[in-house]
């Protein structure tokens, strides 16, 4: 069993339904609105609630960022790469996110929560070299995590093989590459690869890559956060991808004259 705490993360994991919760604590010393409104929802969907101490919260937690609620859940059951690739309606491309080293859980949950947001179709992590999908990442995704398809292979070069053999294009974010993120057309099946922390792309990764995507910057800093950059491509990829819509045509004001 694992361990999820704060609101969002506890609200995320009941809505979802995609794991069993064996139960729900929450502090004796805490009562509002917000989490009167958890109770609730915990007692729709049957799970088990129970009143205990903050302290003890804490201990199970490992940190007071509970906000006084701590959920108790079945474990994650990772998908497959072959998991993540099911139809998707005609006229609709995929896009993936990969995530090569990155080993920082705030940064692991600030980009499942972007990529929840922008649409993406599943994060593939390696299971070595890379930060666990813990309560920490669950917190810092507000939840998203509950709800976003992720992968866990044991190879990441040759899952990134696999999908190019499905004909997505593999998409590596280097500030070394070209071209820029904006000139690229990602109206196509792709994979984005994102880095380490201050290392960037493994050799192997970056040479597996059909392109390599750089971020422009105009300052004295050569790149920036890796849970930033992957937000701007990703809205990037959202913008380029989402249908125009018809403009709204309004009707013309009949012009008035002077003294009219």
């Amino acid at each position: 069993m694992e361990v999820l705490y704060g609101l969002h993360p506890v609200e995320e994991a009941i809505r979802s339904g995609s794991r069993r919760l064996d139960h729900v604590s929450v502090a004796r010393e805490r009562r509002d609105e917000r989490l009167e409104n958890l109770i609730q929802l915990c007692r729709s969907a049957g799970v088990r609630v129970s009143l205990e101490p903050k302290d003890q919260l804490t201990r199970l937690a490992k940190t007071d960022a509970h906000q006084g609620v701590l959920a108790v859940v079945k474990e994650r059951e990772f998908l497959t790469v072959e998991d993540l690739m099911k139809p998707k309606p005609e006229g609709e491309y995929r896009f993936f996110l990969a995530l090569d080293g990155v080993e920082d859980p705030h940064n692991l949950g600030a980009l499942i929560r972007t990529a929840d947001g922008a649409g993406v179709d599943g994060v593939i992590l390696p299971e070595r070299r890379s930060a666990p999908v813990t309560g920490t990442v669950a917190k810092t995704s507000a939840g998203a995590s509950e709800h976003v398809r992720i992968a866990r292979v044991t190879n990441l070069v040759r899952s990134l093989e696999q999908l190019k053999q499905k004909n997505v294009w593999v998409l590596g974010l280097d500030e070394r590459g070209s071209p820029d993120y904006m000139d690229f057309d990602f109206k196509t099946d792709c994979i984005l690869v994102l880095g380490r922390e201050g290392a960037g792309l493994h050799d192997l990764v970056k040479k597996t890559c059909d392109h390599l995507l750089r971020i422009p910057m105009a300052g004295m800093v050569s790149s920036l956060n890796v849970s930033v950059a992957g937000a701007v491509v990703m809205y990037e990829a959202m913008r380029q991808r989402r249908p125009v819509a018809e403009p709204v045509l309004k009707p013309k004001k009949k012009l008035k004259g002077l003294g009219s």
